[in-house]
Parts: C-alpha cells; sequence; structure tokens
C-alpha cells in the first residue's frame, strides 16, 4: 500500500498531516469504516482523497464520493486535476455524451475519484455500474460527505440521503466513511443507525474556530447595524450575509450596493443560470458579498471568506456553527456577526409548532431553540457556549464579543411576572388575547389607542412595569417564549397565551436573568482604508514581498480565469504569501513551499520564477 505521507506531500505539496487526518487516512486506507467529524477548513477532503490514491494504487478500484452540491463537486474536480489526479462528475451539467464519456472512463478504471450525488446513485442504471465494477474487485471505497444531511434531527435533513443505506447492503464489503463539519450527540447517533456504521470508527476533533470571533447583537435597525459592522470592520472583504426570506435578501443585497459595496444576492426563486453566476462571481473574484437564505453555502470551499453575518437568527446551534464556519476557512481571522430580536424568536417558534411533524420531533427542535437563544442571551463567552453543545469542555477564549466587552446583568424575574400577570388579566377582561407591543404598552402605562379603545388602562396591571424600558422588556418576553414560559398564537395573529411553564417563573420559583440590551459590533478595532484590503496571509510581508504578493495574486488570477476556477484551487493566499516571502529562485526552492505539489510544480513552476523574479522596488 502506497505510503500516505508521500502522498500528501508529492501530490498536494503539504509536508506534514494537521490533528487526527493522519489517525483517519491509515485506518480508512486500511478498508475500516468512519465516521468523521472535523470543523470545517480542518481538511476533512484530504481524509478521502489519500486513501481514494492509495486504495487504487494497491488495486482496489474507484472510490465514489456522494456530495449534495453541484458546485462543489465542480471545484473539488477541478482542484484535483490541478494536482494531477483523475477525478470526475456525474450530475445533471453533462450532456448525454459527456455523461457516457465519463461512465466509459469509469469501467475501464481510468477515474481515481467520482463524484455523484445521492439521487443518482441510487438510480438502477447506476447501481449496475457500481455492481459491475465491484464484481471485478473494482470498488475502492464510498465516501459520504456532508452526512449529517441523512439525519432528521439536524440542521439539513434531505431524505435523499436515506436511500444510502443500499451502499452497506449491497456492497458490505466496501469501506465507507461519513463526513460531516457539523454534528451533535443526537444528529450523529441518527447519521450512524441510518448509514449503519455501527461498526465504525468514529473520529471527533475539536469543533473550535479560535480564528473566528463570534458576536451577537439585539436586534434594533438590523440593516443600520450591518451597513455599520461591515464598514468598521469588513470594508473590501468577501463576506457572506444571511437572511431568512427571499424578499429580504433581494433588498439588503440592494441596500448594500447602494452604499458602494459589491453585493449579490441569491435564493432558491432566482433563475438557476443567474444563481450559478452569482455563486461563481462570489468564489472566483475578491471583495464581493454574498447575501443568501441558507439555500447557499454547503461546500462553499472559498478560503477567505473574512465574515458571516446573519440577520435573523437560525433555527438551532447546529445549522448557527456550519454557516459561520463558511467564514476564516484559511485560519486567518474572521468575524461571525449576528443580530436577533423578538420576531426570530416568535417565528422559529411558530414554524415549529405548525411543522406537521410528530410531538417528539418537535419537542426536540423547540429543546434546540431554547439552546441557541441561550447562545445570543449568554454574558459569559460564547465559544465555551457554542462547544459546550458540541459535548466540549474549554476556557474563555478572550476572543468574542463577551470575553472583549463584557455585558451588563439585570434580573428580569420581576418584569417576568409583571408581563405574565398582565396577559392573564387581559385575557380575563377582554376575552381575547393580544400581541406583546400591546402587553408592553400596558406594563409600561402607555395610553396609546388601542389600550384606551380596549379600557386596558383600568387594569390593575396598567404601568405596573413602568419603570422598564421596551428594549428590556422585549427580551424578557423573547426568553419566555423561547423557554415555553409563554406561547404564540399564530393562527390568532401573534397573540401571547400562557402555558402550564407559566406557573413557575409567576411564583418566583423560575428566575429570569437577562443581559443589557446595548448594541455592540464584532472586533474592538475599526479595520479601514489600506488595513481592509490587504490580505492577512500578506500582512507580515516587508515593503518588497508585498509587491511580490501582488504580482502572483495578479498572476494566480490570470491562470485561474483560464481554467475557469476559483483562484484558490490554483494557490491559497498562504501559498502566494510563502512565496512571496522566500522569493524563490529555483525549483528546488518552490518544492518546499507548502502547497506545491509535483503536478503543480511541473505545470506553474518556471511561471512561478519568473513571477518572483519581476518586483525591484
Amino acid at each position: 500500500m502506497p505510503d500516505p505521507l508521500f502522498l500528501l506531500q508529492s501530490v498536494f505539496g503539504y509536508p506534514a498531516f494537521r490533528g487526527p487526518q493522519e489517525a483517519i487516512i491509515d485506518h480508512v486506507t486500511a478498508g475500516g469504516d468512519a465516521l468523521v467529524l472535523m470543523p470545517t477548513g480542518g481538511g476533512k477532503s484530504l481524509c478521502y482523497q489519500i486513501p481514494a490514491l492509495a486504495r487504487q494504487q494497491a488495486g482496489h478500484g474507484v472510490t465514489v464520493v456522494i456530495s449534495p452540491l453541484i458546485a462543489l463537486m465542480h471545484d473539488q474536480v477541478g482542484a484535483l486535476h490541478e494536482a494531477g489526479v483523475a477525478a470526475a462528475f456525474l450530475n445533471s451539467t453533462l450532456s448525454g455524451e459527456e455523461a457516457n464519456a465519463v461512465e466509459k472512463r469509469l469501467q475501464r478504471g481510468e477515474i481515481t475519484l467520482l463524484y455523484a450525488a445521492p439521487e443518482r446513485i441510487t438510480t438502477p442504471r447506476f447501481l449496475a455500474q457500481l455492481d459491475a465494477l465491484h464484481a471485478l474487485g473494482q470498488l475502492g471505497l464510498f465516501a459520504i460527505d456532508e452526512a449529517h444531511c441523512v439525519s432528521q434531527w439536524g440542521h439539513d435533513f434531505r431524505p435523499e440521503y436515506r436511500a444510502l443505506t443500499v451502499l452497506h447492503e449491497r456492497y458490505a464489503s466496501v469501506p465507507r466513511m461519513a463526513l460531516t463539519a457539523t454534528a451533535d450527540a443526537l444528529t450523529r447517533a441518527d447519521m450512524v443507525e441510518r448509514l449503519q456504521l455501527q461498526g465504525a470508527q468514529q473520529f471527533v476533533s475539536s469543533f473550535d474556530r479560535p480564528n473566528i470571533r463570534y458576536a451577537i447583537v439585539e436586534k434594533q435597525n438590523a440593516t443600520t447595524q450591518l451597513l455599520r459592522f461591515i464598514e468598521r470592520e469588513h470594508a473590501s472583504d468577501a463576506g457572506i450575509v444571511y437572511c431568512q426570506s427571499r424578499k429580504r435578501v433581494e433588498e439588503i443585497a440592494q441596500t448594500l450596493c447602494g452604499a458602494g459595496l459589491r453585493a449579490l444576492p441569491y435564493h432558491a426563486g432566482l433563475d438557476v443560470a443567474v444563481r450559478r453566476a452569482n455563486q461563481d462571481t462570489f468564489l472566483r473574484e475578491d471583495g464581493v458579498v454574498m447575501v443568501a437564505t441558507i439555500a447557499f453555502g454547503m461546500g462553499i470551499d472559498k478560503p477567505d471568506v473574512r465574515f458571516v453575518a446573519h440577520l435573523d437568527m437560525p433555527k438551532n446551534i447546529e445549522g448557527y456553527y456550519q454557516e459561520t464556519g463558511r467564514a476564516g476557512r484559511d485560519g486567518e481571522p474572521a468575524n461571525a456577526w449576528m443580530t436577533y430580536g423578538l420576531q426570530d424568536v416568535v417565528n422559529q417558534r411558530r414554524m415549529i409548532d405548525e411543522s406537521p411533524a410528530g410531538e417528539d420531533f418537535k419537542q426536540v427542535m423547540r429543546g434546540k431553540l431554547e439552546a441557541l437563544l441561550a447562545l445570543a442571551e449568554a454574558s459569559d463567552c460564547r465559544r465555551v457556549r457554542l462547544l459546550g453543545y458540541f459535548d466540549e469542555s474549554s476556557a474563555p477564549c478572550l476572543n468574542c464579543d463577551n470575553c472583549c466587552n463584557p455585558p451588563a446583568l439585570w434580573d428580569g424575574t420581576e418584569a417576568a411576572r409583571q408581563l405574565l400577570s398582565c396577559i392573564y388579566r387581559v385575557q380575563q377582561h377582554s376575552g381575547i388575547g393580544f400581541g406583546a407591543g400591546h402587553i408592553m404598552d400596558i406594563v409600561r402605562g402607555k395610553k396609546t389607542e388601542k389600550v384606551t379603545q380596549f379600557g386596558h388602562e383600568a387594569l390593575s396591571t396598567f404601568g405596573v412595569g413602568a419603570q422598564f424600558t421596551e428594549l428590556q422588556l422585549r427580551g424578557v418576553v423573547r426568553q419566555l417564549i423561547a423557554t415555553g414560559a409563554l406561547a404564540v398564537n399564530a393562527q390568532a395573529f401573534n397573540t401571547l397565551e400562557l402555558t402550564a411553564a407559566s406557573r413557575t417563573v409567576l411564583k418566583g420559583e423560575q428566575p429570569v436573568r437577562l443581559r443589557q440590551g446595548a448594541e455592540a459590533t464584532a472586533g474592538s478595532k475599526s479595520r479601514t482604508g489600506k488595513a481592509a484590503l490587504q490580505s492577512p496571509a500578506a500582512a507580515a510581508l516587508d515593503r518588497t514581498g508585498q509587491v511580490r504578493f501582488a504580482a502572483l495574486k495578479a498572476w494566480r488570477a490570470e491562470v485561474a480565469r483560464e481554467h475557469k476556477l476559483p483562484a484558490y484551487v490554483i494557490f491559497h493566499d498562504a501559498t502566494l504569501a510563502a512565496m512571496a516571502a522566500l522569493a524563490p529562485t529555483t525549483l528546488a526552492d518552490l518544492q518546499g513551499v507548502s502547497g506545491v505539489g509535483a503536478k503543480k510544480l511541473e505545470a506553474y513552476g518556471a511561471e512561478l520564477l519568473r513571477v518572483c523574479a519581476l518586483p525591484n522596488p
């Protein structure tokens, strides 16, 4: 069996394995099944690409990679071609003639890694091709990427993944590995059961992404807050902004463009060609902000995304972690910034309650929502909370908003009791329910037209909480809804209703402590002007190195356009920065640069030396 370390160095140009990569690769190369949980940017792809090379060279045949996204297949195959690896994909972008050509190459044993979607894998035609390869002993490995999609408890459930049980049933002797960046204990157990990986060795890496700074702020004017955050922290940087609705995506993209930023929309309602063009622009050009629904992002390998912003609260921590993990894949500093408010909690709770799913499922989803809200409302270290959700202990990070700027706390127990009592009195008085805004007006003693119309100024709870601000009461309502002490009746115009859990709060048995409502931004320093334009990878270079780095980036952009690939597929910024610092004069010098494998050295070595020799400031 070929040496995996030799393949890592000679094919991919990396000097050594990172973290658990070596143990995973040795186990799978030897024919073992594996469940791999590794954070985004941790090097999951190499965990099946190197075993694929090793097993094929040892005579075991092709590795089939199950991937849910066309764009990811294209980029992965393009990157493998750049490294000199025989790879191909089968998806709907191919013509019938092109697909037939790939299938013939597959049968002739000319492909090391074949990428296909789960829907294609389980078709009778494709299974027949796998049967033929299996009969010849030419099925080397199945790699199931984004494997959390198989679980109903995860954040991105896809029913078509359930049919992948056929792989174990039909090809029991072929090793399988399932890979994902995000799965809590419940999702992980479901993955094992659904994919029949009970005997697989589990490799669970740390979920920590220390280069990401987490910040969560209370929603006041979300659009203004977002603009301020980008202008202060990320002028000219690439980033992703997540919104819940398609309409909101369009509005925010237009607003950002109006503010002088280069922003593009992405959602399922756009024409397929427009979506693809916008995604390609984001991947292949610098400084583009993608405004999107969660339809965008899975499998996005762009390494230099400097921020991910959420204008609406996600459904759960897994989704939040997966989406924020698209920032800073290159290991350089990045920000995860989110605004959240009462309406977010109301909307998420309503979607759960109105779901046609069973009560067990709803209860799990409510628990996940409560965990996310606890993260948002937390006054202690965000990272400790986030990692704790995945059963990983850690110390305060000193790199989140709470660590950098500890928030003030206040006791909202009395305010919570007043709100619940007011809801009860209003229901008694009027026989109908009312929304949060009206209830807060009564508690604060505001004689609005609506309060006067219904005679609610006569209630004993009118004005009992005059000392509280609307911002404070909104925080209390938000927490009561998320913990189930308040219910939102979506069938009656989002009116508030008491629940069985309201009793313990009303009796004062359940304390309610909240952070003071105040705006914050991610990061303590403003990055403006030239600093915002500089790649973090090149920050340590001297003046000569900066000029050389700029020349290398310009050369890379030309090659990427010629090959119709994202620039990072040719070389990462970190590789170019290392070249710029080294100022190589021979091919032997380049051979020691991380990210320069044998094929890339042969293809680009002479050009790289030419470009590195150009600057003479």
